[in-house]
């Protein structure tokens, strides 16, 4: 081989190297974003579902909890849907309970592209005809999430 051919093969050789390198430096950023995107998303889903799930008014709650379990998955939504049905919508009607759930504060416990355990601090603001004034109470609660589609779900939520 003449000294021009071992350049050439050299370089071509370092060329190729480089384009390896950048694909694969290019990939894991994207894959981060991704992650990070998937992260974010979760949060975000897991605050709005339990903000929906557990804050109701008693003149809407016939309304807005059985809309609310449309963001659960699987055998929780089943059991919330019948803990709404046989409990916690006769009990709001007949004591006028109105309870008021903010998201105080959140952190990823845990996360995959289509999984999520996020922390989520609560605060609950309850009133009712028996106690018209406000009670707080604080709460922290792991709520787990699933991805189907395009769509976070609540898959569970275990108080801590």
């Amino acid at each position: 081989m003449s000294r021009s051919q071992v350049l050439i093969t050299v370089v071509a050789g370092v060329l190729v190297a480089m384009i390896a390198l950048v694909a694969f430096l290019g990939y894991r950023v994207w894959e981060d974003n991704t992650s990070e995107q998937a992260r974010e998303q979760a949060v975000r889903a897991a605050s709005e579902q339990a903000v929906a799930i557990l804050g109701y008014d008693h003149n809407t709650v016939e309304t807005e909890l059985p809309t609310a379990a449309e963001g659960l998955t699987g055998s929780f939504r089943d059991e919330y849907e019948t803990l709404i049905r046989e409990a916690i919508i006769p009990g709001a009607l007949e004591q006028e309970l109105s309870v008021d759930v903010s998201v105080a504060g959140t952190s990823i416990v845990s996360a995959t592209k289509d999984t999520a355990v996020v922390l989520l601090f609560l605060n609950q603001v309850t009133t009712s005809s028996e106690s018209p004034q406000a009670a707080l109470t604080g709460s922290r609660v792991r709520a787990h999430m699933e991805k189907s589609g395009e769509q976070w779900l609540m898959a569970g939520l275990t108080p801590i």
